[in-house]
This record gives structure tokens, C-alpha cells and sequence, in this order.
């Protein structure tokens, strides 16, 4: 069994919190970071991490004009699909591979999971699994009904059809653009049990988080933390901090409580791994090679000018002023641009499938 994560360098405090629980409670797994920086430090190393691989590493085509195109918020989400098709070419000897979010901490075996991966391709965790809180049903409107802080496969023939198709999603499509019916690598999985054969995994122990305080009857008993009579396997701590203290106000009774305690000691050791202050690492893709901070509405721009995105082998070697002065003055020249007519006529003619794939080539080269 393979798991991984995937982060920017200001991350790793929490990467590490997460591989010792991996360690000591999953035995005879590897654990992978996948890091979207342009290169290794040694600070970055760890014992619990079994290797650390560079995304644009993992990466098929042009990396640089592909990451140019996301925030730091996107960019370890957009790198996923891809990296399990790296896994799968690279550890051929393994047969069940986990995505596991950086703020997640595991608290015993993944004894269910390991079985259900023999014969299931594909198995995602929902949000909620069951009615009442409706805050949450409205957010998992809007940014999806699973949740990707969690996500197991196995080497199926179903299950690499499927990471193929979201690798393609990412590839053209992972911002956080809710407007547009996006949100980062997420949203895109609301279609997979349309498409797949998914196994919607209703094990109240997996994938527990601050979402789920809300009657969640979690108790302890000599040591051992069970969810509504499931044993826990792993806390999703996502939106650490303020956010997630205001779910446990809000949710929770007052007083003493099960999650509360493990909320303590899980920030102690997040904080401990912290030390350093590695949470502090600039990412390295926020600034172009002169030095220079990357506007993120040039981003947002230049992800919409696909002329321009072609044209630069690599946009960390221009600057701001470069790119204001470029989509300034193609903004009239877009609006008559033949390319949109092209890929109407490509649709038309041949489908979006042929569409899509002439994107994905041009995009590569």
C-alpha cells in the first residue's frame, strides 16, 4: 500500500504530523510527499517520509506553463491525478494507493479500506452521511459532494480509467472558480459514480472531520475512539484553527468531549512539527525567476488567453508588466480571435472528445 500527500513546501509541518500517524498505525506502507516546489532542500527531508518527489518530476509536457496557471490554494490539488498515474507506472508492484490531505491524522489500521480495495476499483467518503446539518448540505453543494481529502484506488483496469479522466479534468480545469461550477480537484468527482464503478464508502470512522460534529456521538473507550459505534480510523482536521473551533463551538455541547481532547493533542503535535517555522517557506512558484511577485490576476488572466499560454515556453522567465501589457492588447484582438470559431468547428464536427484531445496536445508541447 502506497500513500501520499500533496503539498507546497509551507505545508510540511503538517505533512510530517501526518506521516508519523501513517507509521505508527499502518504497518508495511510507504509514504510519498508530492511537492509543488522547483526544487528539494535538505530541510524538507524526514524520517517518516519514504521519498519525496518533485511535482514538475512526476510531470508529462511542460510543467512550468501548466503551474504557471494556478495559486498556491490550486497547485497541490491540481498536480493529484497526474501523480497517481506516476505511482502507477513507478511502483509497479503495489496494487492499493491512497490520497491522504496533509491536515488528516490516523488514529488506527485501515482494516476495512485494505479488504474493500481487494475487490472495490475506486472508493470516495462523502461530506455528510446523514441529514440535519444544513450548512453543510449547502456547502457540498458548492464545492462537492465527496470529499478529496480522501481518496483510494486500487490498479484495476476501472480504477486508472478513472485516474486518467480526472488527471485530464486537472489538467485543463482546477481552480477555485466556484462561479463556473469548479472547485479545485473536488467538484469534478460529484460525475466519477456516473461514469465509474465507486464504492461511496459510508464508514462513519473515515474521513471524520469538523463537518461532522454535529450529532456525531463520538465516544472513547479504553483508549479506543468510535463514531457512532465505527471505530475511528482517521480526523480530518481541515480549516485548523478558527475555523475549525468555530464548528466545535457551534456543533458540540459544552463541556468535556471525545473530539475536543483529540483536537488538543492533535495541535500540539502539528505545532511541535512547527518548530522550525517551516510553515513560513515562501513558495517558490509565487514569483517569477527575476525575483519579481506573480500578480494572481495575471494568472487568472493569462489561464484564459490560450494564445498567449502557447506562445512562452516558459512565463516564470517574463514579469507582471509583460503580461499586463500582453492581455491588455490582445483584449480586442481576442474578442475577433479565430480560435473560438475553430473549436466550434472542431466540436461540431468531431465531438468534444476530439476537441478535447487536440487541447491536451497542444497544451503538452
Amino acid at each position: 500500500m502506497i500513500i501520499f500527500t500533496s503539498i507546497c513546501a509551507n505545508y510540511l509541518h503538517k505533512a510530517r504530523t501526518l506521516a508519523k500517524s501513517v507509521k505508527d498505525n499502518i504497518p508495511n506502507c510507504k509514504f510519498i510527499i508530492c511537492l509543488t516546489e522547483q526544487e528539494m532542500l535538505p530541510e524538507f527531508n524526514y524520517e517518516y517520509f519514504d521519498d519525496i518527489v518533485l511535482s514538475k518530476d512526476a510531470w508529462e509536457g511542460n510543467f512550468n506553463r501548466f503551474i504557471f496557471k494556478h495559486t498556491i490554494v490550486e497547485a497541490s490539488t491540481a498536480v493529484k491525478g497526474q501523480f497517481f498515474k506516476y505511482l502507477y507506472a513507478n511502483y509497479e508492484d503495489e496494487n492499493q494507493f491512497i490520497y491522504l490531505d496533509p491536515d488528516i491524522y490516523v488514529y488506527s489500521d485501515f482494516i476495512e479500506l485494505k479488504q474493500l480495495l481487494i475487490t472495490r476499483p475506486i472508493v470516495l467518503c462523502p461530506h455528510l452521511l446523514q441529514p440535519g446539518n444544513i450548512d453543510m448540505e449547502l456547502s457540498s453543494t458548492s464545492h462537492g459532494v465527496y470529499n478529496l481529502g480522501f481518496l483510494a484506488v486500487n490498479r484495476s483496469e476501472e480504477a486508472q480509467s478513472f485516474i486518467n479522466w480526472w488527471a485530464e479534468r486537472l489538467y485543463l480545469f482546477c481552480y477555485d472558480d466556484i462561479a463556473r461550477g469548479i472547485f479545485t480537484d473536488q467538484k469534478w468527482i460529484d460525475l466519477a459514480p456516473c461514469f465509474f464503478d465507486v464504492e461511496i464508502f459510508k464508514h462513519h470512522g473515515y474521513d471524520f472531520a469538523p463537518w461532522s460534529l454535529l450529532n456525531c456521538d463520538m465516544t472513547e473507550q479504553s483508549g479506543q475512539y468510535y463514531v457512532k459505534g465505527d471505530p475511528l480510523r482517521f480526523i480530518h482536521y481541515s480549516g485548523f484553527g478558527s475555523s475549525a473551533e468555530k464548528c466545535m463551538n457551534d456543533w458540540l455541547p459544552k463541556g468535556p468531549h471525545p473530539f475536543k481532547d483529540l483536537y488538543d493533542k492533535y495541535a500540539y503535535y502539528h505545532n511541535l512539527n512547527n518548530s522550525d517555522n517551516i510553515s513560513k517557506t515562501k513558495w517558490t512558484y509565487a514569483y517569477y525567476k527575476s525575483g519579481e511577485k506573480i500578480n494572481d490576476l495575471v494568472r487568472m488572466d493569462y489561464r484564459k488567453d490560450y494564445d498567449l499560454m502557447f506562445s512562452i515556453e516558459n512565463p516564470f522567465e517574463m514579469s507582471n508588466d509583460f503580461f499586463n501589457s500582453k492581455l491588455n492588447l490582445n483584449v480586442n484582438f481576442k474578442k475577433y480571435k479565430s480560435l473560438s470559431s475553430k473549436a466550434i468547428s472542431i466540436i461540431r464536427s468531431e465531438g468534444f472528445g476530439a476537441f478535447l484531445k487536440k487541447l491536451i496536445r497542444k497544451i503538452a508541447k
